[in-house]
Order: C-alpha cells, then sequence, then structure tokens
C-alpha cells in the first residue's frame, strides 16, 4: 500500500510541475522554428515575415532555422524527434507532409500523420498549366485533343522524378486520357527555357516562374490547379472548372509542432497564429509571393493531410514512384 500511494504521489507531483511548466510557457528559452528549405526560398520569406510578430505577440525571441536537404524531409525529422515542450516548431510546405511517405518507403524516417501536432496551414498556390507558344491560340480542350492525336510524340517538364509538378501531370495526364514523355530538369527556370525553346510543351509550374513568361506572351496558361479561381491570377480558369471536376494540386505551406505537445501550448500557438496569419499584412505579403493567406484551425490541416496523403499516394504507386 505504501509503494501504491507514493507511486501516486509521485504522479501527481510530475502533473502539477507539467501543468506549471505549461502555464509559464514561453521561458526564456527562444523558440525555433525549423524551415527545411534554404534561406531566401518562397517558405523561408513567410516564414520571417511570421516569427516577427509572433516573437511580438510571445514577448519571446522567435529563431528561424534554415535545415535543407532531401527534399526538406531532413528538417522535417528532425523536428518529428524533437522534444515536444513548444520550443520547436516546423514550418514546411506540402511535399515532406503528403508525398514524401510514399516516395521514401524506406528511408524516411519520420510518419507525418502521427509524429506531428498541426497548427495551422499558413497559405496556398496553385499551379498553372503552361505550354509553349505553338498552342497560343488553343483552348484546354483543343489543346487536349491535339496531344491526343499524338501519343508519346510530346514531351512535359517538371523539377524531378516525384517533385509535385511531375505528379501534378501525372494526375492530368490520367484524367485527360493524353500520354507525354516526362523530362525531368534542375529546377523551374529551366523547365521555361526548355519550354519556350519547344525542347517540351507543357508544365505545371509555380505562378512566381510562369507569370511574367505568360504576360510578356512567351508561353500560354492552359488553366489553374485550385478548385476555385484566384484573385491574383485573373483570366486563368481552373482544369476543375475545365471539365476536370474536383482535379486540384496545390502547393501549401504550414506550421506543426512534435507530436506530444502539450494542448494548452498548441492552443496558444492557433490562436496566435492564426490572427498573424489573416491579418492585412500578411496577406499582402502571401500576395507578393503569389500565395493566399489561409490561418486554419489544427483540425482542418489534418484532414488536408489525410486527404493529400491518399491522393498522391495513390498517384505514386500507380507510377511505382521510389526515390530510396
Amino acid at each position: 500500500m505504501k509503494t501504491r500511494f507514493a507511486r501516486n504521489i509521485f504522479v501527481a507531483l510530475i502533473a502539477m510541475l507539467s501543468c506549471a511548466a505549461q502555464a509559464q510557457w514561453p521561458t526564456e528559452r527562444p523558440i525555433h522554428l525549423i524551415v527545411p528549405f534554404p534561406a531566401g526560398s518562397s517558405p523561408d520569406l513567410l516564414a520571417r515575415h511570421i516569427a516577427i510578430p509572433l516573437s511580438k505577440e510571445l514577448k519571446q525571441a522567435v529563431v528561424i532555422e534554415n535545415k535543407p536537404g532531401a527534399g526538406g524531409n531532413i528538417g522535417t525529422r528532425q523536428v518529428a524527434r524533437a522534444a515536444p515542450d513548444g520550443y520547436t516548431l516546423l514550418y514546411t510546405i506540402n511535399g515532406p507532409l503528403v508525398t514524401a511517405p510514399a516516395l521514401y518507403k524506406k528511408t524516411l524516417g519520420y510518419a507525418p500523420l502521427t509524429d506531428f501536432a498541426p497548427i495551422t496551414l499558413v497559405a496556398t498556390s496553385p499551379n498553372i498549366l503552361v505550354a509553349g507558344n505553338k498552342f497560343k491560340d488553343l483552348s484546354l480542350t483543343e489543346f487536349i485533343s491535339q496531344v491526343r492525336a499524338k501519343p508519346g510524340m510530346l514531351n512535359y517538364g517538371s523539377v524531378g522524378t516525384g517533385s509535385a509538378s511531375q505528379l501534378a501531370m501525372e494526375l492530368f495526364e490520367n484524367q485527360a486520357s493524353i500520354d507525354m514523355n516526362h523530362v525531368p530538369y534542375s529546377g523551374f527556370p529551366q523547365v521555361m527555357t526548355a519550354l519556350i525553346a519547344g525542347d517540351i510543351q507543357a508544365a505545371f509550374m509555380v505562378p512566381a516562374i510562369a507569370m511574367p513568361q505568360v504576360k510578356a506572351g512567351k508561353v500560354h496558361a492552359l488553366g489553374i490547379t485550385s478548385l476555385e479561381a484566384v484573385e491574383t491570377l485573373p483570366g486563368i480558369e481552373p482544369l476543375a472548372k475545365q471539365g476536370f471536376a474536383g482535379f486540384e494540386a496545390t502547393s501549401w505551406n504550414a506550421i506543426l509542432a512534435p507530436a506530444g505537445t502539450p494542448g494548452p501550448i498548441l492552443e496558444r500557438l492557433s490562436l496566435v497564429l492564426t490572427a498573424i496569419i489573416q491579418s492585412q499584412d500578411m496577406k499582402e505579403t502571401a500576395t507578393r509571393n503569389h500565395f493566399t493567406a489561409q490561418g486554419s484551425s489544427a483540425e482542418k490541416l489534418q484532414q488536408l493531410m489525410r486527404t493529400e496523403t491518399e491522393r498522391w499516394e495513390a498517384v505514386i504507386n500507380r507510377l511505382h514512384i521510389s526515390l530510396d
């Protein structure tokens, strides 16, 4: 009986200390916001814009740490293994969270749906389906008809095997019943150069690279990958409204914590971050970077991760892609 009593007292004491620590959070320790991509990248720019008001609201230093490598998997893995105490957070894009598990089944080292506590969706951006100027006077339907008439004879570009730009095109090819050859490049500028030169005929590209060339008349925009039209991309209709109901392949940024982070800390972070993301200043910053600011509940982000994981896992498995 004495042993049981002592154990109960010990458990109660630990619980009290834990509650006290949560109530005091954050202390003088800085909060580290891990960005698993290089400084100057799109997610890094948005993360730094969030870190400043977050630091002011919490009255605590927020330090950005860039941990690039393996498509974002290295920094993401680091946060998955960090102490769940509210002092290490992750700012990442969708790739390491929804496509990486299917691409790196043996070597990923973390499970996004169980190793993280979602906090909020930060921003979203559609990709743009662009074609070379040979097709500049064609509608999406007419473009598909021309490609369908030449199975395996035309090329599309991407930024690498297993990349979002490849997976979006593979999903589109499947739904459009067309067959194009995949040509990977080292980055979107190289894809654009090849598209303008006529080495490839189409590609899904990020707006930051695509729109200057669309406006200059060097390439032709056929549609965007969001379900609804986007204010920053006027005149470009969603593929979902051009005969491909439900077609969606957006890029998004999110903030998460290691699984097991105490509920009160997650709730406070969610409240503060949502207000920051939905502020006018953040909306304008996101727009300049070709994103739409969001700010969501943890539940919405968790559901998005589940839905996206299922969608892209099916595409990756169908193509038998493995990056292990």
